[in-house]
């Protein structure tokens, strides 16, 4: 039996995501006849019809769909494979794999990276933004190492939990603002605020904050970038709530003003790492290095 060609593997995905022969044609480089072969090929081999062909647009069918979502995964394998042999044969460490949920710190990312080429310069990190759930399931399917989320998260088979930071939340005020020492649910709401947009479970954290002291305000904007999020305090269009570890840059900047709030709201957030049958010392070097830069 004939394996998988995965050349023709990549020419049905990009049928599914363009819509027709002729875009995947076009972006794969390919001549509109060896594309039709692809699909002739592959439909050959499993006996089943994959795509068919509009007027405008090449639909899937239900075994052509099934195809294309198991197909992904052997395309994103297969590129891991070809990266994992060529930093072995260049004599690098690995690759890590790395997803980031909103709100964790850009001005703590870059020095954790620093660190790490410091000391171990042959693992390279891959940063991915992605959702904390999303992280949580990626890391069972193997498509991510590590993942730093928001805490808590509900128990996984083989997926390892660590505390990794406790930072308390900040409304990072426009300076001409005249602010109390401690900012409340009640002063801020009836205020313009902003911060992480839904589904974010940053975005739960603050609605929660709110909700607990009777107010549920809407935010002026919610954004997934903390940078936007500080540019909008600083162009005196409103406040916005986020960590304290990433305003600290802010702190002697004459544009805005840093509060805390009352009652203190803390994001927790924990380190999560699949647990190996046979340790990745590259895997190992970026969560020692993300363990110094913890604070509980």
């Amino acid at each position: 039996m004939r394996n998988l060609n995965l050349d023709q593997l990549q020419t049905l995905v990009a049928i599914a995501d363009l819509g027709t022969f002729a875009a995947a044609s076009q972006a794969l480089h390919l001549a509109p006849p060896t594309v039709s072969l692809h699909i002739k090929e592959l439909e050959a081999r499993l006996e089943a019809t994959l795509v068919v062909r509009g007027r405008r647009q090449a639909a899937l069918t239900p075994a052509g769909h099934a195809l294309v979502d198991g197909g992904r995964k052997l395309l994103a394998a297969s590129e891991d494979l070809v990266e994992l042999v060529q930093r072995r044969a260049s004599g690098r460490e690995g690759l890590v794999r790395v997803g980031v949920s909103a709100g964790v710190s850009t001005r703590l990312l870059p020095l954790v990276l620093q660190a790490l080429s410091e000391r171990n310069p042959g693992v390279e990190v891959r940063l991915e933004a992605v959702g904390s759930a999303q992280s949580m399931q990626r890391l069972q399917l193997g498509s991510l190492d590590i993942a730093i989320v928001a805490s808590p998260q509900p128990a996984m088979a083989d997926i390892v939990l660590t505390p990794w930071r406790a930072d308390p939340m900040v409304a990072l005020l426009p300076a001409a603002w005249d602010a109390p020492e401690q900012v409340t649910a009640q002063w801020l709401s009836e205020r313009r605020w902003a911060s992480f947009s839904a589904p974010t479970q940053m975005h739960g954290l603050i609605a929660s904050w709110f909700g607990q002291a009777g107010y549920r305000p809407r935010p002026f904007l919610a954004l997934s970038y903390p940078g936007a999020l500080k540019s909008l305090a600083a162009a005196c269009q409103s406040a916005a709530l986020l960590p304290l570890e990433e305003v600290e840059d802010q702190r002697h900047a004459p544009e805005v003003q840093i509060r805390h709030l009352y009652p203190p709201l803390i994001r927790p957030m924990a380190v999560a790492h699949r647990q190996l049958s046979t340790p990745n010392p590259a895997v190992d070097a970026v969560r020692t290095v993300l363990a110094e830069f913890g604070q509980l």
